[in-house]
């Protein structure tokens, strides 16, 4: 089967390099997709450095989402039969022209999608809700801000709290962007290369929960944009993963700071995340409340390209790779 390894194992962009390898067999419980999209994500250009391990029942090739049809089964899965439309999280190994998954990790591709649009929901879906309404506790009503608005992530987090009944304010650096988050439904759109941030969102009267995947450069931000209870979720530290901040302030406002990555999750935890997205996001998903952005396709064997372009910082939602 056709897969992108990495030239050396790390390395920049121009690493990725197309390669043959058999294609895997599906062992009990598992299922085997016939990859027609993956999705790109910044986790995998940290793989691609070296600052990323895989687990250790992982492929070690890149790729974190998928989309496409299954085309053999382990012992033991009842759920699904081959051809069976469905997109997936995996641990590793989505830039392939065969991946398999865990049973329990694939969900059903709604009718109103296509696999490119299915290929960037399952990390964006799985990562919100784990981290905005699990971690985070967002309810209908409450404000969410959110950092990085016109990523993956943030397109995906605008969207369903929305539709979770929530108001949102987005952050994103250039007019452009922040324009972009505004289409997307965000209530309140502020370009961060402008103006003074936490004025503006203490003028909109502040925080229940932070999405904050800039790290240390906005954890005084955070801190004083929340309001009494408040909730900050960290995803990603891409200003630096070590910040001072005032505890006693933490304290006086009953401000809880939490956390998660989602690859290292156990299987089991992995395939109850799975079950609650598929009862709470997926509705969303069908109505059309809720869908993946695509910004940017490649063929597989343009994985450098594609990488350069997430890298570059300038889109505008999700990045796939199709087969």
């Amino acid at each position: 089967m056709r897969v992108i390894e990495i030239m050396g194992g790390h390395g920049p962009a121009e690493a990725l390099t197309p390669a043959e390898r058999p294609e895997p067999t599906p062992g009990p419980g598992q299922v085997r997709i016939h990859v027609q999209a993956a999705g790109v994500n910044r986790p995998d250009i940290v793989q691609r450095e070296g600052r990323y391990p895989p687990p250790p029942d992982a492929s070690d090739l890149l790729g974190l989402e998928i989309a496409g049809e299954i085309d053999a089964i382990g012992d033991g899965v009842t759920r699904w039969a081959v051809g069976d439309r469905v997109c997936a999280l995996l641990g590793g190994g989505g830039y392939a022209e065969y991946a398999v998954v865990d049973a329990r990790h694939a969900l059903p591709i709604p009718e109103n999608l296509d696999f490119i649009q299915a290929a960037a929901l399952p990390e964006t879906a799985f990562t919100v809700f784990a981290n905005v309404f699990e971690g985070g506790g967002l309810k209908a009503g409450e404000t969410l801000l959110i950092h990085g608005a016109t990523s993956g992530i943030g397109v995906m987090a605008i969207q369903m709290a929305k539709a979770a009944g929530a108001r949102v304010i987005a952050t994103s650096r250039g007019a452009a962007k922040a324009e972009a988050a505004r289409a997307l439904g965000a209530d309140i759109s502020l370009d961060a290369t402008t103006g003074d941030l936490l004025e503006a969102v203490k003028a909109e009267g502040g925080a229940d929960v932070v999405l904050d995947m800039v790290g240390a450069a906005y954890a005084e931000l955070n801190l004083n944009a929340l309001k009494p209870g408040g909730r900050w979720v960290v995803i990603a530290t891409l200003t630096g993963a070590l910040a001072q901040i005032d505890l006693m302030r933490v304290m006086l406002k009953r401000v809880i700071l939490t956390g998660s990555t989602l690859r290292s999750r156990p299987a089991d935890e992995k395939a109850r995340l799975a079950a609650a997205v598929e009862q709470t996001v997926w509705p969303w998903v069908a109505s059309g409340q809720v869908r993946a952005k695509v910004e940017a396709i490649f063929p597989l064997e343009q994985a450098a390209a594609a990488h350069q372009r997430l890298e570059a910082g300038e889109h505008i939602g999700n990045i796939v790779l199709t087969l």
